[in-house]
């Protein structure tokens, strides 16, 4: 899990790509929190599209590149859950902060991906790392 994380902490533009309740593909920037205890968290508003979309379908995927043309695709269920810490938490970053301003906003929300797994891979021809 620690090149998972590492992976999306030095991208920490990623693409969340969701089934949209009128069944068409959705892909938006999206940005990983960090890991705890095993999971590794996001944050969104519950007043969102994207938010809605999950909450019909939550099976997604997260995606991105680097610089040296390597990749993850993430996949995984994501899980809502009303955990303080971690929107206490998720306020360490300055992005958040701005948006929502306190982890008490109403429209703060935050998810878990549940049983992730995915690739990262790269054009090296090398096998990619499954998870």
């Amino acid at each position: 899990m620690q090149k998972v994380v590492e992976f999306l902490q030095a991208n920490p533009v990623q693409y969340l790509a969701t089934v949209g309740r009128d069944g068409k593909a959705k892909c938006r920037p999206f940005m990983f929190c960090f890991e705890k205890d095993g999971k590794l968290w996001f944050c969104t508003n519950n007043q969102k599209d994207v938010y809605k979309d999950m909450q019909e379908n939550p099976e997604i995927e997260v995606s991105v590149a680097d610089a040296g043309f390597a990749w993850i695709r993430l996949h995984g269920k994501a899980v809502f859950e009303d955990n303080m810490e971690v929107k206490e938490a998720c306020m360490g970053n300055p992005i958040v902060k701005g948006q929502y301003g306190t982890a008490e906003n109403p429209v703060f929300t935050v998810f878990y991906l549940e049983h992730p797994h995915g690739v990262i891979a790269d054009f090296s021809g090398n096998p990619p790392y499954v998870f």
